[in-house]
C-alpha cells in the first residue's frame, strides 16, 4: 500500500528573468512503512521536493496523494493541518525551543492539535522515554548534547503519530559516532511501523536506508533498492 503517490511532480521558480525548473516532472510512490532517502548535491532538487512532500510548499504542477488526499491544491491552511496530524519533522539544526524544556519542546505539536495538558504530558513523557531521554526532559536545550537535542527533535516528531516522519539531513550538525546513534534511532522508529524518509547528500547515512533515490537537475535519475542496509542496532 502506498502512503504517497506523486505523479508529474513540477516546481518552477521565477528568479528575474530566468525561469528555475527546480523539479521537472517526477513520479514517485512511497510504501507504508518503508525506509527511503532522498539524496542529490546541491541544485539537485531534493529539498524543493521535501518541501513538497512536507507540505510546506505546493507544486507548480502534478498531483500528491498522501494516506489517499489530494494535497497538492490544498490550501495554505489545510496544508498546515496536514502537517500537524500526518508528518513528523526531523531538522539539521532541531529547531527546538532555547527556554523551554524537553518535555515543553516535545509537548508543542499536542498543543496545536488541542489536547489537554494532562494528556500532552503523558504523551511527551512517552516518546521521550522511547527516544532513551525520559531522565533529561526537565532540561534546556543548552543543557544538551547535540545528539540529546536531536533525540528531542525526533520525539516531538514522533508524539502526534504521525504518517510519515521526513528528516532533512538530521546528522548534518552531529559526530560520527553520534550520527549513528541517531540512524540507530530512525531504524528502531522503522521497525516500530513508521515510515521513515531522510534527506541526504551523504552515502553513509543513505546506506542505513532500504531504497535510495537519486535526484539529479529536477528528476529522478536513478533508484537503488538497499539488498544489505548498514544496521547501527
Amino acid at each position: 500500500m502506498n502512503i504517497i503517490e506523486i505523479s508529474g511532480i513540477k516546481k518552477y521558480f521565477q528568479v528575474g528573468t530566468q525561469l528555475v525548473k527546480a523539479l521537472d516532472g517526477i513520479d514517485l510512490n512511497i510504501r507504508k512503512n518503508e525506509y527511503v532517502s532522498l539524496m542529490g548535491t546541491s541544485g539537485s532538487g531534493k529539498s524543493t521536493l521535501m518541501n513538497i512532500l512536507g507540505c510546506l510548499d505546493t507544486p507548480t504542477a502534478g498531483s500528491y496523494i498522501l494516506n489517499d488526499q489530494n494535497v497538492s491544491k490544498h490550501t495554505d491552511n489545510e496544508l498546515a493541518e496536514i502537517r500537524n496530524k500526518e508528518i513528523g519533522f526531523v531538522f539539521q539544526t532541531f529547531n527546538l525551543l532555547p527556554r523551554a524544556t524537553a518535555l515543553e519542546n516535545v509537548m508543542l505539536p499536542l498543543v496545536y492539535a488541542g489536547l489537554p495538558k494532562e494528556q500532552r504530558i503523558a504523551r511527551a513523557i512517552e516518546v521521550l522515554e522511547q527516544v532513551q531521554l525520559a531522565d533529561r526532559m526537565d532540561h534546556r536545550p543548552n543543557e544538551l548534547s547535540g545528539g540529546q537535542r536531536q533525540r528531542v527533535a525526533v520525539a516531538r516528531a514522533l508524539v502526534n503519530s504521525p504518517s510519515i516522519i521526513l528528516a532533512d539531513e538530521p546528522t548534518g550538525n552531529l559526530d560520527s559516532k553520534t550520527s549513528i546513534d541517531i540512524m540507530g534511532l530512525f531504524e528502531k522508529i522503522h521497525k516500530a511501523g513508521n515510515t521513515v524518509i531522510i534527506v541526504t547528500h551523504e552515502e553513509n547515512i543513505a546506506e542505513h536506508t532500504h531504497r535510495i533515490i537519486r535526484l539529479k537537475d529536477g528528476i529522478v535519475d536513478k533508484e537503488e533498492i538497499n539488498e544489505n542496509p548498514v544496521s547501527a542496532l
